[in-house]
């Protein structure tokens, strides 16, 4: 599995954090899986 270090703003990292809790809960590896979802629908996107 690869990692991905990326600075973000404060207030988008207070954004994702809190819409990660309210869709998935806030369990031990949601934050990634949010990501993992934003990241291949942007790449979708851009298809």
């Amino acid at each position: 599995m690869g990692r991905i270090n990326v600075d973000i703003s404060d207030d988008l990292e207070k954004q994702l954090r809190l819409k990660t809790v309210e869709q998935f809960g806030g369990k031990k590896g949601d934050l990634s899986k949010a990501v993992q979802e934003a990241v291949r629908a942007w790449i979708n996107s851009k298809q």
